[in-house]
C-alpha cells in the first residue's frame, strides 16, 4: 500500500493566522516538514505569550474594577450613616423644647402620674436614639460644652467649675445639639501684696 502524503496549500497558516509565503508553501509541501513543525512551534509560543499578556491585562483591569467597587460601597455606607445621623440630630433638636418644658414642670412638681409616665417613656426613647444630657453642678467648666451666663468667685473650687445649671446641654454622639447654660464658680484671685 502506498504512503499517504498530505500537502497543506492553504495561504493562511491555521496556527499563527498569518499569510504564508507562496514560495515557502511549495517547499514545505515538497518535503520541508521539519521546518514547518519548528515554524508552527514558534508561532504557538508567540501566540501563548500574547495570550498571557492579554490575561495579565484583564486581571489587572478586574482588580482595579474590584477596588473601585469596594471603595464605592464604603463611601455609600459612610454617606448613609451620615444622613441617618443628621436626620436624628434634626429630630432631636426639634424635641429639646419639649424636654425643657418637662424639666420645668418637674421643678414645680406639676407632673401627674400619667404625664410622668409619658415623660419617662419619651426620655428613654430619646436616650435609645443616642441623646445624652450633660451639665451637672460640680463639672469642670468646658467652654466647648458649656455656656457661662454668670460668674461668681467661690472659695470651694480650685478651677473654673459649673456651680449652677440653668439649662442642661444635649449631644448625640459627637454632635453638640445645645450647650449647657451654667453659672461658673472660679477660685478667688490671690491677694496682691503691695
Amino acid at each position: 500500500m502506498p504512503a499517504v502524503v498530505i500537502r497543506d496549500k492553504r495561504r493562511i497558516d491555521p496556527v499563527t493566522l498569518e499569510l504564508r509565503d507562496p514560495d515557502r508553501a511549495g517547499k514545505e509541501g515538497a518535503g520541508g516538514g521539519e521546518e514547518t513543525g519548528s515554524g508552527r512551534l514558534l508561532g504557538a509560543v508567540d501566540r501563548l505569550g500574547a495570550l498571557e499578556a492579554r490575561l495579565a491585562e484583564r486581571t489587572a483591569d478586574l482588580q482595579r474594577l474590584k477596588a473601585e467597587y469596594d471603595n464605592y460601597r464604603k463611601r455609600v455606607r459612610r454617606d448613609r450613616l451620615a444622613v441617618r445621623e443628621i436626620a436624628v440630630v434634626n429630630v432631636l433638636t426639634g424635641l429639646l423644647p419639649v424636654l425643657d418644658a418637662i424639666d420645668r414642670a418637674r421643678e414645680y412638681d406639676e407632673l401627674t402620674d400619667g404625664l410622668r409616665a409619658v415623660a419617662d417613656a419619651l426620655e428613654s426613647q430619646l436616650a435609645a436614639l443616642g441623646l445624652q444630657s450633660f451639665g451637672n453642678p460640680g463639672e469642670p467648666f468646658d467652654p466647648t460644652r458649656h455656656e457661662a451666663l454668670a460668674h461668681e468667685p467661690s472659695a470651694e473650687v480650685e478651677e473654673p467649675t459649673c456651680t449652677t445649671v440653668l439649662r442642661p446641654g444635649y449631644r448625640v454622639g459627637q454632635h453638640l445639639l445645645r450647650p449647657a447654660q451654667v453659672v461658673v464658680g472660679t477660685p478667688p484671685a490671690p491677694a496682691r501684696e503691695g
